[in-house]
């Protein structure tokens, strides 16, 4: 299944050939390569999602970050590469498990470092953050790719947590191209999936607190910068 949503798949593999993979460094491409394999191998961060997302890090220079949702860590590695040496993320999953099949090439990378992984459902970590001297308004940059039904809970404590100028990036918010179909034309397992986020987009476009920008990159990214 394609993670593309242009209407060609021809167009969608000419961008990847002809920018994203020429760009993307060995330890992204063989961990790319190995989570292709997987029996959920959709789930992974698109590279041309991950391409624009490097670009953000380093437009804001971040170097304090969270990521909600970690699967084989393709965006997790992709950061690490890209905040500076003393950068630190804090990577929250449910599954250890899937964690580990990146984790050697993390480490043969040398970014092990950076990463603070916590086996975990995310909002009591985002909530002892919070609780946590010094975290509210200390983070510049998070990605969220995890249960969609807590995104907007997610996104309640990530813009307590981010600097004002700080971004957060939520993953899958065009949902496969099911939030501009009826719902009867749906597949019926992405149903659920499709209504919530047709619900969060509209809460995103609302949100006076965050310039926005849906890119329609991998399954749709929406870019959120706090403003105040």
């Amino acid at each position: 299944m394609s993670k593309g949503l242009l209407k060609s798949e021809e167009l969608y593999q000419y961008v990847l050939e002809a920018s994203v993979y020429p760009r993307e460094t060995e330890p992204l491409r063989e961990l790319r390569n190995i989570t292709a394999s997987h029996p959920r191998a959709g789930m992974a961060t698109s590279p041309d999602a991950g391409q624009l997302i490097a670009l953000l890090l380093q437009l804001v220079n971040a170097k304090k970050t969270i990521e909600v949702g970690v699967f084989t860590g393709y965006s997790l590695l992709l950061t690490a590469l890209s905040i500076p040496e003393d950068g630190k993320i804090t990577a929250i999953d449910v599954n250890r498990e899937t964690y580990d099949i990146g984790l050697p090439i993390i480490r043969k990378a040398g970014v092990e470092h950076k990463i603070d992984f916590m086996e975990s459902e995310a909002l009591p970590v985002l909530d002892k953050l919070l609780k946590d001297h010094g975290n509210e308004g200390s983070f510049d940059f998070a990605f969220v790719d995890a249960d969609k039904i807590n995104y907007w809970n997610y996104h309640e404590r990530l813009l307590k947590l981010l600097k004002v100028g700080g971004i957060v990036v939520y993953d899958n918010t065009l949902w496969g191209g099911t939030v501009a179909i009826p719902e009867e034309e749906a597949p019926e397992a992405m149903r659920m999936g499709r209504q919530l986020t047709i619900e969060l987009n509209k809460l995103f476009a609302a949100d006076s607190r965050i310039q926005i920008s849906h890119a329609s990159l991998g399954d749709g990214i929406t870019i959120c910068r706090r403003l105040y």
